[in-house]
């Protein structure tokens, strides 16, 4: 994979993650110890994908992207994650901004953003989280005021990866209430260079600490009306069909790949060790045995529902948000269970400070916690099951 047009071999899914398991074997491999140490950005991992040709895996083929949905994304971010959630993270949140700047479209949309993107020029991210809103990132307090041929925003963002590194920010806004009811809310695509920008310090996590998140407060940022996605007022649109289904499949194939990885490890040194005084190794002994097996079916049965979500998804089935919402709270669940019992079962030797198996442990937890979160997940699934509108208090 190259920068450029794809070629018809780049369009297959397979030679696609082959070649991300490549580069996140060598390159994010080499540098994720000291990512996660040092707590800097993935500039080496981002900037190999990006030449490689990954930038543009979700954008459409009309703007020279390798077209891949939300399997694509999530068997990507998979691979990246089991070497490196950081970059996972950060790859998987530029391409949920690409599929949002993809969805409607303009001529001057595809030309700005699309088509850099696709040649691995351009970095985008989300800007939606605000300090208010919490978990209920859908109700942006950021205001969008028409002013003749422009639109000036003011307001606050918090939680943005890649802040500061991204070309373009996907933004949430409101139209400040007026006598008639509330606001309505937008996204828009918001230029990394635009005045007006204010970034906070780094927000150091417990894990995935490569990815740079950092708060935005937006000083009467003048942006041009084209800047607005779609119409006005179709950011819950954008939210449920584009950004929850995207950010849910990178999610939950970055965790996939987080859990993967500690089981691998800990298979690696259940068969590795010996013990001096019998000569056998762990994995003789049943009790191992048992719990090994016991962990790969869990983190099986898991990707398959993970695979089958994006695949519903992809292909607009009827309990694509069920299968999405279900997905992320089952690997949220079973991954950080799994990568618990793994580090259990490698004892002393993996309980050390920032062994790559503790890395795993506090890289998983963000699951749980990352909105949506695990509880608002399994709400949202029972109520669709149900037939309850799913934003009801």
């Amino acid at each position: 994979m190259q920068t450029g047009s794809p070629h018809a071999d780049e369009l297959d899914l397979e030679l696609v993650v082959a070649r991300a398991a490549q580069i996140a074997g060598s390159v994010l491999a080499a540098e994720a110890e000291r990512v996660d140490r040092e707590a800097v950005w993935v500039e080496k991992g981002m900037a190999a994908l990006l030449s490689a040709g990954f930038g543009g895996l979700v954008v459409p083929r009309r703007h020279g992207g390798l077209d891949h949905g939300m399997l694509g994304l999530v068997r990507v971010c998979e691979q990246l994650g089991r070497e490196c959630a950081s970059t996972a993270i950060c790859y998987g949140m530029h391409c949920v901004g690409s599929a949002v700047i993809a969805a409607k479209a303009t001529h001057e949309h595809g030309q700005r953003y699309l088509e850099p993107i696709a040649r691995g020029e351009h970095l985008t991210t989300l800007a939606l989280s605000e300090p208010g809103s919490g978990s209920h990132f859908y109700l942006p307090e950021t205001t969008a005021v028409a002013d003749g041929d422009e639109l000036v925003i003011s307001g606050a963002k918090t939680f943005v990866t890649n802040a500061t590194h991204a070309d373009s920010y996907v933004i949430s806004v409101t139209a400040p209430p007026d006598e008639s009811g509330p606001g309505l809310f937008s996204c828009l695509v918001l230029p990394g260079d635009a005045e007006g920008l204010e970034w906070g310090e780094p927000w150091h996590g417990l894990g995935m600490r490569g990815n740079d998140s950092r708060a935005l407060t937006l000083h009467d940022v003048r942006l041009p009306q084209a800047a607005l996605l779609g119409e006005e007022g179709d950011e819950i649109w954008y939210v449920f069909h584009v950004v929850a289904p995207y950010f849910l499949c990178a999610m939950s194939g970055t965790y996939l790949g987080v859990a993967a990885a500690a089981l691998a490890e800990a298979v690696e040194h259940l068969t590795r060790r010996r013990y001096s005084t019998t000569g056998d190794t762990p994995a003789a002994q049943p009790v191992v045995q048992h719990r090994v097996g016991e962990l790969w079916a869990a983190l099986e049965r898991t990707r398959r529902l993970v695979y089958y979500a994006a695949e519903a998804a992809d292909a607009g089935s009827d309990d694509a948000l069920v299968a999405l919402c279900s997905a992320k709270a089952e690997i949220a669940q079973t991954g950080a269970w799994l990568v618990n019992e793994a580090l259990t079962l490698t004892g002393g030797i993996a309980y050390r400070e920032n062994s790559r198996l503790a890395r795993a442990l506090r890289d998983i937890r963000a699951a749980h916690v990352m909105a949506p979160t695990t509880d608002i997940l399994r709400t949202w699934a029972g109520r669709a099951l149900l037939g309850r509108p799913l934003l009801a208090e």
